[in-house]
């Protein structure tokens, strides 16, 4: 019998290798593999159903002006909703975004520089040429990033008139 190579490369590879998956001493059916996936995507919609359902019947059912005003952090609203912002609120919100999404990248690294399978075993397969290199690239991103911050410094970016 002929195995496509599609399923023996996802058998040995990611099965075998990776979750070491085996079902009394035999390569588990497609089926069997994903049921537990499946059983459990089944099991936290229900929950998440459950959840809603129980808060609308149990909850209280009181209508009234101020339950139908909108929340402004506790606030009594004053202005219109639609009223204009400064736009430094949204320079602040942008910047925050932009360096706090820029230092994820540096958790990676983090983990594999202090893990023997992260960055001593890229360099041992060839994929990196030195354990520097890759220090002096995380660098050169870190002084990417502060000069990112510095030119948003200097254009005012975080000065509050």
């Amino acid at each position: 019998m002929q195995q496509d190579p599609k399923w023996v490369f996802y058998y040995d590879l990611l099965c075998d290798k990776i979750h070491k998956v085996r079902i009394f001493g035999r390569e588990p059916l497609m089926e069997q593999a994903v049921l537990p996936l499946f059983l459990f995507a089944v099991c936290a919609t229900a929950v998440a159903v459950a959840m809603v359902r129980v808060g609308s019947l149990v909850g209280p059912h009181k209508a009234g002006r101020v339950k139908e005003m909108p929340y402004e952090s506790g606030m009594d609203p004053i202005h219109d909703a639609r009223r204009r912002f400064d736009v430094r609120f949204y320079l602040v919100a942008i910047a925050f975004l932009v360096f706090d999404v820029e230092l994820l990248f540096l958790y990676p690294w983090a983990v594999a520089s202090r893990n023997p399978q992260g960055i001593d075993r890229a360099v041992a397969e060839q994929w990196v040429a030195s354990r520097g290199l890759v220090f002096f690239e995380v660098l050169s991103f870190v002084l990417l990033l502060a000069a990112g911050f510095v030119y948003a410094w200097r254009k005012g970016v975080f000065r509050w008139r």
